[in-house]
């Protein structure tokens, strides 16, 4: 997800109140203001006193030559490093990237200069600091960031087995976004592969739609989460990111309104992607859905071998969530 700051330097009101209402990440402050803008909501702030201090968690560099260059790159890349390009020349940014490859922001005046900085070389920089009094301008850079989209690919997957289990705890996470016909969120029982679940978006006779709903899985099981990561679905709270995907592979982030987990009877369901064995422990329900390849919502009472639904399979093991390039076998 890409990072959205505002410069409210010198000290502007109604530049920080668009910032908070735009969804801004965090405001660039004079030292010393960070009190101001809590009365006013809650956002980080960057100056000496504030949530994140220059010098200490982000270094601002003018760019305006090879040394002012080699100057950023050299700077720890733990630490998020803000480019203020002086000529605009795009090549300096294209050489930082290659060479720290993370936490590079950029300063920027306008909407178009955002969406140029987050494209560069098809992975974009990490974000950009918008420094504008213009309140249009913060609104059109902060739509443009917040509708940028990781892509996951999804593959075909054959339904192998489907085996009624006992009773499970099982875990339904309530977001706070609304989702639609094919879109849902990605589940494992382990991080090698997981099932394209579906929203509860489809109208039922019996039940009211819930289409901020998904009905996740058992609770040990992986769900993809925003940056490639995992969380089991037991650990997931109330204001945690979750990676919300439809039927094309687009993403969004979504927050946790709540994960209600509750004892009901599950089944097990297996299929084959990419020459990969995946599989999923979910409640046995007819309203809990996969995803077909057309994005069509298929009941999981409904499944048989040799269906197929969307799947997305990883080559790399996990630890605490992180990909790592390791033997890692899962059963």
């Amino acid at each position: 997800m890409k990072k959205f700051w505002v410069s409210a330097a010198p000290y502007n009101k109604d530049v920080i109140i668009s910032a908070l209402e735009s969804g801004a990440g965090a405001v660039v402050l004079p030292d010393g203001d960070s009190d101001k803008v809590r009365r006013l909501g809650k956002i980080k702030t960057v100056e000496k006193n504030g949530d994140i201090k220059p010098g200490i968690d982000v270094e601002f560099i003018d760019i305006k030559g090879k040394s002012d260059e080699d100057k950023a790159a050299a700077v720890s890349p733990e630490k998020i490093v803000v480019l203020r390009m002086l000529d605009w020349t795009i090549i300096p940014i294209e050489n930082l990237l290659a060479r720290r490859g993370k936490n590079i922001m950029v300063q920027v005046e306008t909407s178009a200069q955002a969406k140029l900085m987050v494209e560069i070389l098809e992975k974009g920089v990490d974000g950009v600091v918008l420094n504008t009094t213009d309140i249009n301008e913060i609104k059109k850079t902060a739509e443009l960031i917040c509708t940028l989209t990781e892509k996951i690919p999804l593959v075909t997957a054959t339904i192998t087995n489907i085996k009624q289990l006992g009773m499970g705890d099982r875990s339904c996470l309530d977001t706070c976004t609304q989702m639609a016909v094919g879109e849902g969120m990605l589940v494992g029982n382990t991080a090698a592969g997981f099932f394209l679940v579906h929203s509860e978006s489809i109208d039922n006779p019996y039940v009211a739609s819930r289409p901020f709903r998904v009905n996740a899985g058992a609770v040990h099981a992986y769900t993809l989460t925003p940056g490639s990561k995992t969380k089991y679905l037991a650990d997931l709270k109330a204001g945690d990111e979750v990676m919300l995907v439809d039927f094309h592979g687009k993403t969004q982030t979504a927050y946790l309104g709540r994960n209600k987990i509750e004892k009901r009877p599950m089944m097990i369901i297996e299929a084959q992607a990419d020459e990969s064995p995946i599989s999923l422990v979910m409640q046995n329900a007819e309203t809990i859905r996969l995803v077909s390849p057309e994005g069509k919502a298929i009941s999981i009472t409904d499944l048989k071998p040799g269906d197929k639904v969307l799947a997305h399979v990883e080559k790399v093991g996990r630890h605490f969530g992180m990909k790592v390039d390791e033997t890692l076998i899962e059963r």
